[in-house]
């Protein structure tokens, strides 16, 4: 799912294209992907686009100078994505969702996959906007005193806290990862029982994790319609890398699955060697579950039994 490195570069290239244009009018290929009624689609054609704002993890367009001024609000979700085309291309039938036509070009949205989860809202104001704000704080605004109050305000595994929409803004399953490995703090380690220098920790991780990411998202792109948006670079330290060497260490990455996500980690960076359970492993070898990367080693390899230990 696009997070907030990756909203931030849409909104910059859309700024470049479509700030001060005429909306032509929006094309749905896809009916399950307008989720309001009321105020209804037509009345976004033929108007400014006067504003780009995130909301999290959604886009929202502002239309028309007059208030009350009218939103499209977009949340791509795990597969949507966008692309700047010529105007008036033909919607690709398979991935195509809908386009939104300007006179000098027209902005695709597209999905992949067979789960159409992207959806589009037409709101009226501010009051309708802020019906997609979870009221998660802004990681890259907020001040450390302040970041320290919302991330003790309930006690939850820092993974589930850093991704919470509605204690902070715009952070995934990805830039989580690569946060909590630059703070080498555990995804599971509870809010509640860091001390003052691991929360300076996270919080100076935050913001240089995400501002490295917008400016390298940026320069790559070197002006271009971002068209290759994905939560997997080459460039991280651990989401996406299971198996491979830690960065800073060289221990293998390691991995907590569950459901369609998982949490990568670098045990001897951030867990003082323990191996955290996987749930699919852990059910299936129970009290033999390793808890160290020694342990983990010896089973992969063979070379020595099972450590058992205490169920996870």
């Amino acid at each position: 799912m696009p997070e907030l490195p990756d909203i931030t570069v849409y909104l910059e290239a859309l700024e470049a294209r479509v700030l001060g244009r005429t909306l032509e009018r929006v094309r749905l290929v896809s009916p399950f992907l307008l989720r309001s009624v009321e105020p209804p689609l037509a009345e976004a054609h033929g108007r400014e686009v006067v504003e780009l704002r995130r909301v999290g993890k959604r886009i929202a367009m502002g239309l028309g100078a007059a208030a009350p001024q009218l939103w499209l609000v977009l949340h791509l979700m795990i597969a949507g994505r966008l692309r700047w085309r010529d105007p008036g291309v033909k919607i690709p039938r398979r991935l195509g969702l809908a386009s939104f036509d300007f006179a000098h070009g027209s902005l695709l949205l597209t999905e992949a996959g067979t789960k159409k989860r992207a959806s589009l809202h037409v709101e009226r104001g501010e009051e309708g906007l802020a019906r997609h704000d979870p009221g998660g704080a802004e990681p890259l605004r907020i001040e450390r005193a302040a970041f320290r109050d919302v991330l003790t305000t309930r006690n939850h595994t820092l993974k589930r806290a850093l991704t919470d929409p509605r204690l902070f803004s715009g952070i995934g399953n990805a830039y989580s990862d690569e946060i909590l490995h630059r703070a080498k703090l555990s995804p599971i380690k509870w809010t509640q029982r860091l001390d003052e220098d691991e929360i300076a920790r996270l919080f100076d991780a935050t913001r240089h994790t995400l501002e490295a990411w917008v400016r390298r998202l940026r320069n790559d792109l070197e002006g271009e319609f971002p068209e290759k948006v994905t939560a997997f670079h080459d460039a991280m330290a651990v989401h996406g890398k299971y198996g491979r060497p830690c960065p800073g260490c060289s221990a293998p990455i390691q991995r907590i699955r569950y459901a369609d996500n998982e949490t990568n980690y670098c045990a001897a960076c951030q867990t003082g060697g323990k191996v955290l359970a996987d749930r699919s492993l852990s059910r299936l070898l129970g009290k033999d579950w390793p808890r160290s990367l020694e342990a983990l080693e010896d089973l992969r390899s063979g070379t020595d039994p099972p450590i058992s230990g205490p169920s996870p």
